[in-house]
């Protein structure tokens, strides 16, 4: 192992040039970077977690996944964390698992969305400044709740759409 001075060492921590500082601090660090970042894909910079490769697994892969997702938030929530924080890594979590069903495409984005090392940073966060964590987390869950009821409301209009044009149709054929 390479020494450095403390001064030095400072320096690499302040600039973040220090290799140490992207290895996790912790077990629930640990386990984040395990399920997205583990692995270094050869040839690249990218880095992609078991949690991707777990997801190849048809069927239980993906609900592995979302369960040791889910462990993290749940730890979460016994440190003391709002809801709109636990909302907000919920969010991140229920994301990875819907698109995680689209085979290939889940994976893909499995690899790039990296809920759990989200969800860790939003433990950081909140820890660092309380209120501003709090307000942004909740500014994007409303943002999250008006994208879904404007998503369900659209996709509803849609639907009656099409029944009403089908019920049209069978009136003028019969």
């Amino acid at each position: 192992m390479r020494r450095t001075s403390p001064s030095s060492q400072r320096r690499n921590e302040q600039n973040g040039s220090d290799a140490d500082a992207e290895r996790p601090r912790d077990g629930l660090e640990r386990l984040a970077w395990w399920l997205d970042s583990a692995i270094t894909v050869p040839g690249t910079r990218f880095r992609i977690g078991f949690d991707a490769l777990i997801g190849l697994i048809p069927g239980i892969g993906d609900l592995v996944g979302t369960l040791l997702s889910g462990y993290i938030v749940a730890v979460a929530a016994s440190k003391g964390l709002p809801p709109s924080t636990l909302a907000r890594m919920a969010i991140n979590v229920a994301l990875e698992a819907i698109v995680g069903v689209v085979p290939i495409v889940g994976d893909l984005f499995d690899a790039a969305w990296k809920a759990n090392q989200r969800n860790i940073r939003l433990m950081a966060q909140f820890q660092k400044t309380p209120d501003a964590a709090r307000r942004q987390s909740r500014a994007v869950v409303v943002v999250w709740a008006a994208a879904v009821t404007a998503f369900v409301v659209v996709l509803g209009l849609g639907a009656f759409a099409i029944i009403r044009w089908g019920v049209e149709a069978l009136r003028s054929a019969g």
